[in-house]
Parts: C-alpha cells; structure tokens; sequence
C-alpha cells in the first residue's frame, strides 16, 4: 500500500459513498445511528435476537457493511488513514459495541474486527473514536 492515497483510493472512496447513499443502507445507518444506544450486552442480544424486528435489520446490514469497508483497508486494497478519513461513521458503531466485545466474540470471534482495526490501529480512527465518545458520551455511558 502507498504512503499517499491515489487517485485509485480517490474513486474507490466515491464509491463507498454512493453504496452509503443507497435508500435502504441510508435508513439502516439512521436507525442504528441514532435508535439503538445499547447500555449493556443484553441491549445487544436482544437486538440481534428479534429477527422480526427493524433494528435487527439494522443490526445486521450496518455493521456488516462497515467491517466490510475497514477491512478493504487492513487488507491494504485501499489507503488506510484516507480511508478512514472518509468513513468515519462506522466508529459510532464500534463506539457503542467496545463496552461489549468480549460478550459478543464469545459467540462471534471475528465480531468487528476490522472495526476495532480501523478504531484502534489508525491515527484517525483515534481521533475519531475520541470525538464521537465526547460528542455522545452521555448516549454511550
């Protein structure tokens, strides 16, 4: 992977954003933005657990959508720091899950891994992570 982004990560970013422009992806990401503020594992289990339920669907596609996108950059298919730079929405995510990843890697191993990865392992991601925890910190505690 190249120190500096390219034109090449330029477009692969575009894309991204289009993909997040996506109605359904649009609706999934407003409600577990701004729906779902687990305060405990059970919070989280009872989500993923009612299969009929909006916020499950939610569940399932927003976060999915996200490990796949950070993954791109652990993987070094895209710029990691450009990445993250310009997708920093999925760490809310990891924001509201970390509390509670050792209860969710007991039934999932891989559970936000590329998540954590672009939360912790890149200088923006920190940043971002400690931005959203100040700007939501009374949501997330």
């Amino acid at each position: 992977m190249a120190d500096k982004p390219d034109a090449q990560d330029g477009d692969f970013i575009l894309r991204l954003y289009e993909m997040r422009r996506e109605p359904v992806l649009r609706e999934m990401r407003d409600r577990l933005n701004f729906e779902f503020w687990p305060k405990s594992i059970d919070d989280i289990v009872a989500v993923q657990q009612d299969m009929g339920s909006p916020m499950n669907t939610a569940w399932r596609q927003v976060p999915s959508y996200w490990e796949m996108v950070y993954g791109m950059g652990s993987s070094g298919i895209v710029n990691a720091e450009y990445l993250v730079q310009n997708n920093g929405e999925g760490l809310l995510t990891w924001c509201k899950v970390a509390p509670h990843l050792d209860k969710l890697r007991d039934d999932n191993p891989r559970a936000f891994l590329n998540t954590e990865w672009a939360a912790t392992k890149t200088d923006i991601g920190r940043q971002y992570v400690e931005l959203l925890q100040q700007r939501f910190g009374e949501q997330l505690a």
